[in-house]
């Protein structure tokens, strides 16, 4: 070969950029894992806020020394920003998509507009939504052109209003406003994630992530490490609508709160009559049946009084003291219209706003607000310039804020008139009632206050985060999350490096064993491809996740495919004849076609996979391309440098060992003669698959269906049954299922699947708690339950949520995936052989394969141990397995033609038959080298991925056995060719 010399240089220099790339990951995660040690050695482990202050203790060591220089080489903020990025499967952490609601932001433009018209629309538009792949505005806009009669978009009370005056006026026709519109919810989506970028870079994780997703106001928020899954909740969705308001006293509302009393126990009890004649409870009995360890209805003498704890001090701002279990009911009673109107006429737009719940005994106080026909409040957030975790008189956490000149001057007539009143002024934020605090000492000028209340040291610090960043335009709600466990991360690293070790090394021995010293070469070209993967990974910034280092080591077993081809090509040279340095040149030459195709099918598909996947599925596919890449060059160019350098020291060579020399020689299998054998087989198990799964369906992941699922770990095994049934007693729908070990569970439900919101999820969580703490330790707190520890045994370890829109995108996504890559390899095959024979004997053998790994799945999904769920992690298997089979098939249909232009006078029949055979060393060595990869993976790879496994490795079976006895029988008798065997 020519430029050994060249490639030998580039061979060394690409290997040592590749360890220099991964030195910043080394060395950062030394410098962390002293940062940790000093953490937990600086604080007290009886704090009530260990973690908290072990985080803070640990980010300030970081931060003092991060423009230090480290062994003298580079600063660690550079070798941090450079280091490969490890993804929540294997780090831990929080991934969430926001779905940010545009039908907030259109209320918004239109100044919450009451015309009729308007608002149907945008009712339509959620209609519309379920079934549409347009984004909502779209929606909204179809829904307003159905039913809008002779009212425009531009009319005065719907957007040529004062907001929009500068862009739209009276005139315009709804075409005309429609951009004016979309351009306006743009910037506003580009507002909410501005917000939320500023609030997550002083969350205190490293290397979050957070970008859009196209134009329907999603967006995707990473946060690797991040452990307390509440916290992080409450920063992505607070609104941080800040408001100041003046409050009322509560004298004049003694008589209001009397007369709502004697209304409502004529209200309950016609309710109470009709719940016993229709046996069918009223909204308010259904807010009661909700409330946790109350009275029947049948007991209820007053309908407030009875709910009342206590009641605040007079000519105070507060009214009542509730359980906050009870909040709901006296919502609902203080909402109805009946009751507002005994309020007399000076306080008709009176708000009744609740605190914060006493965190010991669960009563929250009732405010008083002074409100208007506009309901605006005298001073909002937006003239808060700066804010800060500070500390209060008696050392508790608290936030200060500092105003700009405006809200200075309105912060100081308001104080000014709540000291000459005796009043208080109520700091709240998204309708909660943080602090009402009196002024004692006159007006305050200079537009610096402070919210204190009961916060811990973390919440302090999101307030005042949350302050700083400011409001988001819209609401923004969890639509997709994925949370990880810190320990169940660690878990899944030992896990991928032991599954790794373990494959490399049998693959190393095994190439040995079967090539000699020729299998040596191709080992060291292995290792360099290893290396090189992981170095362009870091390079790039890619993420590397469990399924990434599935796709290294399955790009292990596509490394050893190409030079099992190169090698048995030589080994086909040599026993024609040829001295070892033909033999080795032609063995190259030759192979090179089938090397080719084989990784172009192969990458294309990895392709589809990186463009329809997310998550861990797109680093699934982005490890794979860059394992074709660097696959081929090491085979092509690194072990022919190493063999060439043999041969030209005057070595001799062996490409096989005593044991393996004359394996697979002088093979005359008669394929075709079997191939109706294989139709019938075939047809069956084709015939099995389809009716298994008509009948008995598929295990849809929560991907597919939505819903949330969450894996608990326990001290002790569990009953999965027992389990299920106490679940499914509070939730309505619930599965358990053995997850791993026999002291975890896998438990899925669909309960409130359409319904978004932290309120769900905390009420799912809860039942969780309760249900399953006969099985937890009696010591373990809700919080402990819930959220995560460095060092966390028990509770929930990871947890996955899927809103029912998102999982229609997903289930699409696939599909297309799956039937894109059928079209896309059709296209390849036909373009580079010339035939539609050839297409359709390959995507024939595909069809086959994945609808058998299906029927595989739809078959043993009730009994198997482990998860088969159809997930996008399954998807990815699918996409995978049609990969490999066309690289086996494409191997073949290289060697026919092949066969075909030497062997003129050869019939159809006797080219197919010797080209199989002859490819059969190859199509075993690769299918076993890859099984054996694979079965690694599956037995010690940890149980998130097995399912995913189990799938690759019927796939390769199917798909060598497809490749064998269906693609070119297909073919074959699609030609039109003798059928003389």
């Amino acid at each position: 070969m020519q430029n050994n010399g060249l490639i030998r240089l580039f061979a060394v220099l690409f290997g040592l950029v590749s360890l220099y790339q991964l030195s910043f990951t080394f060395v950062s995660s030394k410098i962390e894992s002293d940062a940790k040690t000093y953490a937990q050695a600086s604080v007290d482990p009886s704090d009530s806020e260990y973690f908290t202050r072990v985080d803070l203790a640990e980010r300030a060591y970081l931060d003092s020394i991060s423009e230090q220089t480290v062994f003298g080489l580079y600063k660690y903020s550079s070798a941090k920003d450079r280091e490969l990025n490890k993804g929540l499967d294997l780090k831990g952490g929080i991934n969430v998509i926001l779905q940010v609601s545009v039908k907030d932001i259109l209320k918004g433009l239109a100044e919450n507009s009451r015309n009729p018209v308007f608002n149907r629309a945008l009712e339509d538009a959620d209609a519309l939504q379920k079934a549409s792949d347009e984004t909502y505005v779209e929606s909204f806009f179809q829904a307003f052109e159905a039913i809008k009669g002779d009212q425009k978009l531009a009319s005065p009370d719907i957007f040529a209003n004062r907001t929009l005056s500068d862009d739209i006026n009276f005139n315009m026709s709804d075409e005309e406003v429609q951009p004016v519109i979309r351009k306006k919810i743009d910037a506003s989506i580009v507002s909410a994630f501005e917000v939320l970028r500023k609030r997550i870079d002083k969350f205190g994780v490293t290397q979050p992530n957070i970008q859009r997703l196209g134009n329907s106001g999603r967006i995707l928020v990473e946060l690797p490490g991040a452990r307390d899954v509440e916290r992080v909740k409450k920063l992505l969705q607070s609104t941080a609508q800040l408001e100041f308001w003046e409050t009322a006293s509560n004298q004049p509302y003694s008589t209001f709160l009397a007369q709502a009393n004697e209304l409502l126990k004529s209200v309950v009890a016609a309710d109470q009559e009709e719940s016993n004649i229709d046996e069918e409870a009223s909204e308010i009995d259904d807010l009661l049946s909700d409330v946790a360890a109350q009275d029947s209805i049948n007991t209820v003498v007053n309908p407030i009084y009875d709910y009342v704890k206590g009641v605040g001090y007079t000519g105070g701002p507060v009214l009542i003291q509730v359980d906050v279990d009870d909040q709901p009911i006296i919502d609902e009673y203080l909402s109805r219209t009946d009751v507002r109107a005994l309020l007399p006429a000076d306080l008709r737009f009176t708000k009744f706003l609740w605190g914060i719940p006493d965190p010991q005994t669960d009563i929250v106080d009732l405010y008083l607000i002074k409100a208007n026909r506009a309901n605006e409040p005298p001073l909002s957030g937006s003239v808060i310039v700066d804010a800060a975790q500070t500390y209060d008189q008696l050392g508790a956490p608290a936030v200060s804020m500092q105003m700009n000149g405006k809200g200075a001057r309105i912060w100081e007539e308001m104080t000014g008139t709540a000291f000459k009143q005796g009043s208080n002024i109520a700091i709240v934020l998204d309708d909660v009632v943080y602090s009402a605090p009196g002024v004692s000492k006159g007006a305050i000028a200079g537009g610096r206050s402070e919210i204190s209340g009961q916060f811990s040291l973390n919440e302090a610090i999101d307030l005042a985060n949350v302050l700083r960043a400011g409001k988001l335009p819209a609401a923004a709600e969890i639509i997709q999350s994925e949370i990880v466990g810190p320990s169940l991360g660690q878990e899944a690293i030992e896990s991928g490096i032991n599954s790794f070790v373990i494959a490399l090394l049998l693959v190393l021995v095994w190439m040995i064993f079967y090539y000699g010293r020729a299998g040596l070469y191709a080992d060291m070209a292995l290792t360099l491809n290893i290396v090189l993967i992981f170095g362009i990974l870091a390079g790039l910034g890619a993420v590397l996740t469990l399924p990434g280092i599935a796709g290294i080591v399955l790009t292990i077993g596509m490394s050893v495919d190409a030079n099992v081809l190169i090698f048995e090509r030589i080994r086909e040279e040599i026993a024609k004849g040829k001295g070892q340095k033909q033999a080795v040149s032609d063995g190259f030459k030759n192979a090179l076609s089938s090397i080719l195709d084989a990784n172009i099918t192969t990458g294309l598909t990895a392709f589809i996979l990186f463009a329809f996947g997310t998550g861990p599925i797109k680093g699934f596919a982005t490890t794979l391309l860059i394992g074709i890449a660097t696959s081929l060059s090491t085979a092509i160019f690194v072990t022919r440098l190493l063999v060439d350098g043999r041969l030209q020291k005057g070595h001799a060579l062996d490409f096989s060992t005593g044991a393996t020399k004359n394996l697979f020689r002088n093979l005359a299998i008669r394929f075709l003669q079997k191939r109706f054998i294989a139709y019938v087989i075939s047809g069956t198990l084709i015939a099995v698959a389809v009716f298994s799964l008509f009948t008995n369906g598929l295990n849809q992941g929560v991907d597919f269906v939505g819903g949330r699922s969450y894996t608990v770990r326990f001290e002790q095994a569990v009953n999965p049954s027992q389990a299920q049934i106490q679940l499914a007693s509070i939730l309505g729908s619930a599965e358990a299922k053995t997850f791993g070990e026999d002291n975890q569970l896998k438990i899925t439900t669909n309960y409130k699947v359409d319904v978004e919101g932290t309120e769900v999820d905390d009420e799912i969580q809860q039942a969780l708690f309760t249900s399953l703490a006969a099985y937890l330790p009696s010591s373990l707190s809700y919080d402990d339950f819930v959220n995560g520890a460095e060092d966390k045994q028990v509770g929930i370890m990871s947890s996955i949520k899927v809103g029912p829109t998102i999982a229609d995108d997903i289930k699409k996504n696939s599909f297309l995936a799956v039937f894109g890559s059928l079209i896309v390899v059709f296209l390849y095959i036909l373009l580079r052989f010339r035939k539609w024979q050839y297409s359709l004997g390959a995507v024939a053998a595909v069809f086959h394969d994945v609808l058998v790994v299906l029927g595989v799945f739809s078959i043993t999904y009730t009994f198997m141990p482990f998860s088969m769920e159809i997930n996008q992690a399954f998807i990815a298997a699918v996409l995978t397995v049609i990969g490999y089979s066309l690289n086996d098939t494409v191997v073949v249909f290289d060697r026919i033609r092949e066969f075909t232009r030497l062997h003129t006078s050869w019939e159809s029949n006797r080219v197919v038959n010797s080209a199989l055979n002859s490819t059969l060393s190859r199509t075993i060595n690769t299918s076993l080298t890859t099984l054996v990869v694979l079965l690694a993976i599956f037995i010690f790879g940890g149980e998130a991925i097995r399912g995913f496994m189990f799938a690759l490795i019927v796939g390769v079976l199917v798909g060598t056995y497809s490749s064998l006895f269906i693609a070119t029988p297909v073919m074959f008798d699609t030609s039109g060719k003798t059928n003389k065997y």
